[in-house]
Order: structure tokens, then sequence, then C-alpha cells
């Protein structure tokens, strides 16, 4: 991998921060439209005949039934639903803590003011199929919304001509998804989007995708809502001169073999470590089943940048802003204040990214391409509504009547006004 050298302020320069994977693409947004158009135009017409299309498949019913599914966890192997079910609770335990409550204040006399907090009707779940399944991906995005009290959760993956992968299926009924069907690509957002005769409509979107998914998802955004607009997978390591070549490496790796355009990046202050990561990476990198794809990320997408001291490492890295990020020195968690930008944080040496994808509890649904200045993990409240409500007794109103018909003259706004003066007309 690609080693750089260089002041701080030209490293700066050359970290691009990377946008999503889905902007420019005319082709693809005019192809996602017209899919869009006309699964709400046929519903399950358009929808089959997508499928036919796309993945092969003929298709005469779109759910999958309980019996499939039962099928499918009893054919798993135990130690897999063992591992699905920790994962589960581990994740539950976590996503538990952000739960938060309504509040109400009756501090003023006479003004009752507050928020209610309540959990969307119903969320739609995206779970790619293709040549990679993400069981854990599903106990992430079905879990938070669990616990914030969702009340339907739909399920939709491609279908296989071999047949739904088992573990997907198995993690689906332990998460306690409540409906599956056998749709994928951007017909699968416009039928959550827009409901079919078949596919009930949902408020929200989750889920990773290919471009056409990512494309769809961003389309449908104001009829639903989405959880974000997932690109290639990141990983941003921070070590100095203690941590391991060969654990740096294989870390780095295991996000490299995502996809050919994941990017992985080591800043260090140790030009040794830097040599010597480059080099277990040309080793490991070798012996890996997905070798091809983990290369081409290496090569077009990684880098490793040497800097003169820890604390310009993670200034490059805030620059950076990488969806996983792990600080492999000394006392981690003393570094933890220095992190502005990131998804989510590993910290210590035996913080190796994976334990966060399977484990151990914070979600692995995270902003990339540098939208980890702005969006957040995803987690409870991206499952729930606020509605803000008040109530003023008349004397209350009386005494700040005078404020709020100031402030609408000056928006030239007179109803606004008169609709205050009006309760106290004689």
């Amino acid at each position: 991998m690609q080693i750089i050298e260089d002041s701080l302020d030209q490293l700066l320069k050359q970290v691009a921060i990377r946008t999503n994977a889905v902007a420019n693409r005319e082709e693809v947004e005019k192809s996602v439209r017209d899919i869009i158009a006309n699964v709400v135009k046929d519903g399950d017409k358009a929808v089959k005949m997508y499928e036919k299309k796309f993945d092969n498949v003929d298709l005469n019913n779109l759910k999958v039934t309980e019996k499939e599914i039962d099928d499918a966890y009893a054919a798993t192997d135990d130690k897999v639903i063992n591992a699905l079910k920790l994962a589960k609770e581990n994740i539950t335990s976590f996503h538990k803590m952000e739960v938060e409550d309504s509040f109400i204040d009756a501090k003023k006399k006479g003004v009752i003011r507050g928020e209610k907090i309540a959990p969307l009707a119903a969320v739609g779940l995206y779970v790619p199929g293709g040549t990679a399944a993400y069981p854990s991906s599903i106990l992430m995005n079905v879990i938070p919304a669990k616990i914030a009290g969702v009340g339907r959760i739909v399920m939709c993956t491609p279908p296989q001509k071999d047949g739904l992968n088992q573990a997907v299926l198995a993690a689906a009924k332990i998460a306690g998804v409540d409906e599956i069907y056998m749709v994928g690509g951007a017909q699968a957002i416009a039928s959550l989007a827009y409901g079919t005769e078949t596919i009930p409509r949902v408020d929200k979107i989750t889920g990773p995708g290919n471009v056409f998914v990512a494309t769809a998802k961003k389309q449908v955004f104001g009829q639903v809502d989405i959880d974000m607009i997932a690109g290639p997978s990141e990983i941003g390591v921070i070590a100095g001169s203690q941590a391991v070549p060969s654990q740096v490496a294989a870390d780095l790796l295991s996000q490299a073999e995502h996809d050919k355009l994941a990017r992985p990046i080591l800043v260090t202050d140790d030009r040794k470590l830097a040599d010597a990561v480059s080099a277990e990476m040309d080793r490991q990198v070798a012996l890996l089943p997905r070798k091809e794809i983990a290369q081409a990320a290496m090569d077009n997408e990684g880098f490793i940048a040497v800097v003169d001291d820890i604390d310009d490492a993670f200034r490059l890295m805030n620059a950076v802003a990488p969806e996983h990020l792990e600080v492999q020195l000394p006392d981690a968690i003393e570094y933890l204040n220095q992190i502005k930008n990131a998804g989510s944080v590993f910290l210590g040496f035996s913080a190796s990214e994976p334990l966060g994808d399977y484990l151990a509890g914070p979600n692995h649904i995270l902003p990339t391409g540098g939208t980890a200045r702005f969006f957040s993990p995803l987690g409870v409240q991206d499952f729930v509504k606020r509605t803000q409500f008040v109530s003023y007794t008349r004397e209350a109103l009386k005494k700040e009547k005078d404020a709020i018909t100031t402030l609408a003259r000056v928006e030239g706004l007179e109803a606004h006004a008169r609709a205050i003066e009006s309760r106290f007309d004689a």
C-alpha cells in the first residue's frame, strides 16, 4: 500500500473527502426513476417483471412463508444460531441505553410545554443478496427499531435461484422481523416507499445496498425517511511504535475485502511501523479468498501516512472522518476527546474492528464518505418521532400577548397577530 510521508498541510491537501458512490450518475438516476414510476403504476406486476429481468427468477409469490423461515432456522448450524443470539443480547443491551423519554414542563404558571416521543408505525429493511450475505446487518437494523417500539418491520431481499440464505432468514427470525419479501434492487425500495398489492408501504427504509438501491433511497426520501446514503466501507487506524504490524494489517484488510472501493488508511508517527504494515498487507492479502477485491482497495483507495507526531495523526484522521477508527496506542481511551469525526471508534490493541461488526453491541450501520462529520450511527433515535405540545391559560397568554403580536407584525403576518388578539376582544 502506498506510503506517504509529508508535512501535515500537504497531507491534508491530499486527503480528499470522498463523496458517496451515487453522486453524478445520470444513467443510474434515470433508470431508477423509471423503475420507481413503474412500481408505483403497476405494483406487484412491475416488481415481478423486474425480478425476472434483473435476478432471472420467476416469482408467483413475493412473500416468504412462515414455514420457509422456520425451516431455514432449523437448518442453520447451532454455532451460527448461538452466535446470532449472543450478538442480539449485546446489541440489545447497548441500544437500550439510547432510549429517550418524553418530557413535560409546567414550571411557569398557566403554561404546559413538552415533547412526546413515539415510535414509527412501520419500517422497511433492505438486505442485499448476491455474493455476500450479512445476517449481522439484520440484527443491527431491526433491534434498535424493536427497542424503539416500531409496530411493523418489513424486510426485502433479492430472490436467489437456489433459495434464500438460511442464516439471513434465521437472523430475521431471531431479530423479530414481521414480514419478508423476495424483492431486490430499486424495485424493493419503491415497493417499500409506495406499497404494492402485496408489500405494505412503510415510514422509513434502512439497510445497505448497491448503487441502484442507494439511488432509489435518495429518490424516495421525502415520501419516506431513510437512514443514510451508504458508500463503500472505510477503516482508519492510528498507531504508534508499540502496535503489532501483523494485527494492524489484518484490521485494515478486514474492511478492504468488502469492496474494491473500500478505503483502508493507516496514520502513524513511526516509519518502521509503516514499512512493516505495508509488507504484512502484501503477505496477508495473497492468502485471502477475496484477495482481488482487497488488493484493488489497497492499490486504488488505501494509503499509509507518516506524520510528525500523534497529535498530527488525529488532525489528519479527523479530516478523513472514517466510518471506523481504531486507536492502537497505549491508554487509548485517553485520546477519545481528540477524535472529532468518526462513525465508530475502537480503543486499544485488542479492539479489532470486526468486534464492532458482529458482537460488541454498538451499531455497525455507520456514516461513510466523510459524512461522519455530520451523520451518526444508526440507533434507537432513528426509529422514533418527536411531537411537541403546548398549553396556555388565558392569563398566561395575556402576559406574552404583546411580544407575540410585535414579532408577528415585524414579519408582516397580520393574521398571526390578530389570532392572538381575538382571545382578548371585548
